[in-house]
Formats: C-alpha cells, structure tokens, sequence
C-alpha cells in the first residue's frame, strides 16, 4: 500500500463548467489549508493524498469564453454561475483546450440570454490523446452535458490510448457496460463510474430512505424525485431527448435499494424544470407512499435545497484519489468499491454502508 504522496495526482477535465468551478477552487482552498481538519472532505488522506495534492494539467471545452483561456479565468466564465467561495486561483500557465464538439451540446442552448447560453468556438479540436500525453496526465474527469453520449466516448477511447485513468462523472454507461468495462481491462485502465452521487444529494437520500423502508420491513408503493435548478446542466436537459440516460441512473440507483423493484408507473425520477433564477442552487422534491404494520399508512415528504455543483465536488476528490491508487497497485477496469459508493450506476450496486465498507477495504489493501 502507498503510505505517502510522491508527487501531485496530475488531472485532465473535460467541461469546464459549474461542476469543474467547484473542483478547481475546492482543491485551492484545501491547499490553502492543509492543517486544519478538512469540513466537507469524506476521506482527508487515501493512499497518502490530500485533497491538495491534486493537481489540474489541462482541460477541454467547447465555448469561446472558455477556449484558450488560462483556466483560473475560464471557471469563471459565463455560463458558469457557480457559487465562488475561492476566487484567487493557481491553476499553472496552460489554457483551456479545444475539444470535439459531437453531440456536446445542444441546439437549443444558443437560444439563451449570453449569460446563460453556449457560443460555440471556431478553434479547431485537438488530438485529446496527444494532449493528455503531453500533459502528463494521469487521472481523467469526464463532466460533460449529459446526453453527450458521442463526445463521452471518444474520450473514453482517448484515455484507454493514453492510458490515463478516468472518472466518469456523467450518465452514459462505460464502467457499467460489459464491453467499455472489458475494453479498459485490456488497455491496462482503471475507471471509476458512472454517474457521479453527491455528498448529500436527492438520489443518496431517495436511495437511503429506500433501503430504511426495505430494513424495517415496510412495503414502499409509489415515489417520486422531482429536481428543479437554474444552472447550464438543467438548462441543458430541457432538451428530452437528452434525458434517457440520466432518468435510468437516477432510477436504477433508487430500485437498486429494493428487493422487488417498483412498476415503472409507480416511481418517478428525473429533473423537473429549469428554474433561471435558482443559478446553482437545487431544489429537490422527494415523496414516497407505503405501507406499514397490518398495512397502516406511511407518508414521507421531504425538500432539500443544495449548491449543485460544491455538492458534488468532494466526492470527486475521493474518485480521483482511488484512481491515482489504482494506477499504482497496476489494476485495471471498473474499481468495484469506489464505483459503488461515488456513482449513482456502478457494475455492482451496493447499499450506502456496504459500498463505504468496500472503499476502506480498497484504501486498506
């Protein structure tokens, strides 16, 4: 087992949006305060890696308030309305790149006010595997718009040519999809996927309460999750076209905590609508209906109110850091445990105190 830290995890994103915003400032601002016990961090220390320890060596996007910006300016830029919490950023002297545009983003995303809209940019797209090479990368963070499926892939594909682990934030199936899976254990790769969770967001609560209702002996009839926010990834999934994947994550990750899954017209999960106003801030509505002893009613109602994208930005710092061991120990293909217990579609689903269970025991090993 690696004890310390040689050197920086080195780490490419592709998406420089809310979510990598969230990142990039959280890893400064852990940097800025290493002694000091780590609020919001799950695991301070795995395999020897602090939060700070991580280090950004390039990153890709498609808009032109992005592309060829050095990143500390282009987290920053609109659209991104994430909330700023570290505004003095040292992210290195590279800029951000361009990348493939494919199914990336779409059509109706130019409809929108400049402040919340996507402009496209002319800069050609670079050759993601050279980059990463050159780079040096080592970790790879997928956070494109879902419904990317194309884009996502080729990624994918660049980072089993590369061979940099990757991270697959987003709801298009590779770790959990028998021939991606098989693909990565070929080229050597670890990957952690899919569908990042958040820390204390709708779908581990929705999941938790699930399985409370399973535990305690209790038959849950109908639920709902209903998700409203005003950031780009909402306003990108007002397309419904794009929203298959991620009503299937979100889904699967709730019935995978029930013994008999529920009929598909007894549950209901997904985002709801694109609210401006809210910028970052989500607001999901969870109800579930069952029953109890002798049959006797049970009613649960709940609102959560979070920052999206922070929300999700510490689970990644662990994600990145068991990639990064991975690496080390030489093991390739989906990583089993930090899958389960930081993605909302692993190979292999697991209740929130197994899957924590089976992360110690791949930190232990």
């Amino acid at each position: 087992m690696t004890n310390r830290a040689i050197r920086p995890v080195r780490v490419a994103i592709a998406g420089v949006g809310n979510c990598a915003s969230s990142l990039v400032q959280g890893i400064n601002y852990y940097r800025k305060h290493p002694n000091e016990e780590l609020d919001g961090i799950m695991s301070p220390l795995i395999g020897g890696v602090k939060p700070g320890d991580i280090e950004i060596v390039c990153a890709f996007d498609v808009d032109s308030r992005k592309v060829g910006r050095p990143l500390a300016e282009a987290i920053f830029a609109k659209p991104n309305n994430a909330w700023v919490f570290e505004p003095e950023i040292d992210s290195g002297d590279f800029v951000v790149q361009m990348g493939p545009v494919e199914d990336g983003v779409p059509p109706h995303m130019s409809d929108f006010p400049e402040d919340r809209a996507f402009r496209a940019s002319n800069a050609p797209a670079v050759e993601i595997a050279a980059a990463l090479k050159q780079a040096g990368a080592e970790v790879f963070i997928c956070y494109l718009p879902v419904g990317s499926e194309r884009a996502v892939r080729q990624y994918a594909e660049a980072c089993l040519t590369a061979g940099v682990a990757m991270v697959n934030c987003m709801p298009v199936f590779l770790a959990s999809d028998r021939e991606w899976a098989e693909k990565f254990v070929k080229a050597g790769v670890p990957i952690i996927g899919d569908d990042i969770k958040s820390q204390i967001g709708a779908t581990i609560i929705h999941r938790s309460l699930a399985h409370l209702f399973q535990k305690r002996g209790c038959h849950l009839k109908h639920t709902y999750q209903l998700n409203t926010g005003g950031n780009t990834d909402f306003l990108n999934m007002k397309a419904q076209d794009r929203l298959a994947s991620k009503r299937k994550s979100k889904t699967q990750s709730v019935q995978s905590q029930l013994p008999v899954p529920l009929d598909d017209e007894d549950i209901h999960i997904g985002p709801s609508d694109y609210v401006a106003w809210q910028k970052d801030n989500k607001v999901a509505f969870i109800r579930m209906e069952g029953a109890g002893f002798a049959g006797a009613p049970i009613e649960i109602e709940l609102r959560l109110s979070v920052q999206d994208s922070p929300n999700s930005a510490g689970v990644v710092i662990d994600a990145v850091r068991c990639a990064k061991l991975a690496l080390e120990r030489g093991l390739s293909g989906p990583l089993i445990g930090p899958s389960a217990g930081y993605m909302k579609s692993p190979p292999e689903q697991m209740d929130e105190a197994s899957a924590f269970e089976a992360i110690d025991q791949f930190v232990r090993e």
